[in-house]
């Protein structure tokens, strides 16, 4: 009886698995097959190098909002990777118990926050203040990387600490041995011994953050153009498929799908660039 229960959920855990890899693929075939015919009869040099965005004049240039997205997720990781990993550390290495019990659960909430409440305290707050402090509109390109630096980093502080927390005791009592105070043995030797760790929390905080839409489309401005500072406005790829699906059709309509292509090779190069890094490193 145990073994034909064992042979049915092993079953059920394959087909599971079939599942998630069939709706991947249905996923890459839409955009694929949707996507590749408007690339071809625009043109791939330009769509992926033209500067204008008009598609009224058939120009469907997409090289500000490539550029826009690369710009906002790496100032997301500029702002988020040195908070998030620093919470980290504190967590695992310098918190007492009681106030864990405190903080972890106050992150862990920042998860659970909706993406257009962040955009909206952005809208509220953060433009406001970064055109009080520095002049401009607001929306910018820096209130869209404040923004996401916020929202990703429940995703670098889990990550950072759980890989933090996996590195063998043995490493820091051996550093406390050799003299090392309490600081220096977390700084020198757990943190480079969790490295693999931090990377893999640097490369799902930038998919979080090419990903982000609404956030964005609240408070970068939306300009379809290529900034010259960070408190001019941008649009990402994201943001330019939301703003104009709704009302687009025929190569318009197709030139979106063909957006949602090119994002996702942009994610799947920045991660295979990320973990080539990460194997040189070692």
């Amino acid at each position: 009886m145990g073994y034909l229960k064992e042979k049915i959920m092993h079953g059920v855990f394959f087909i599971t698995a079939l599942i998630s890899i069939a709706a991947v693929l249905l996923i890459c075939f839409y955009l694929f097959s949707s996507g590749i015919p408007a690339i071809s009869q625009v043109g791939i040099k330009e769509l992926l190098l033209g500067e204008i965005w008009k598609p009224q004049n058939q120009l469907f240039g997409i090289l500000p909002m490539i550029l826009g997205s690369l710009y906002v997720t790496v100032g997301a990781i500029l702002v988020g990777m040195p908070i998030g990993i620093l919470t980290a550390l504190f967590l695992a290495k310098f918190c007492s118990k009681r106030l864990h019990r405190w903080l972890k659960p106050a992150v862990e909430l920042l998860a659970g926050i909706p993406s257009v409440v962040y955009g909206f305290f952005g809208l509220m707050v953060l433009v406001p203040l970064i055109r009080t402090l520095c002049g401009g509109t607001g929306s910018s390109l820096l209130a869209a990387a404040l923004i996401l630096g916020v929202m990703i980093l429940p995703t670098l502080i889990g990550v950072c600490e759980a890989a933090i927390r996996a590195v063998p005791q043995s490493y820091y009592e051996g550093a406390l041995a050799l003299g090392a105070s309490h600081e220096r043995s977390v700084f020198t030797v757990i943190l480079p011994a969790a490295k693999s760790g931090i990377f893999a929390a640097v490369i799902l905080g930038v998919g979080r953050a090419v990903g982000e839409t609404m956030a964005v489309v609240m408070v970068a401005g939306n300009q379809p153009r290529i900034p010259e500072s960070i408190l001019e406005g941008v649009r990402t790829l994201t943001a330019n498929v939301v703003m104009e699906m709704g009302y687009a059709t025929d190569l318009h309509r197709q030139v979106l799908i063909a957006n949602g292509v090119i994002l996702f090779l942009f994610i799947l190069l920045l991660n295979i660039a990320f973990n080539l890094w990460q194997r040189r490193w070692k």
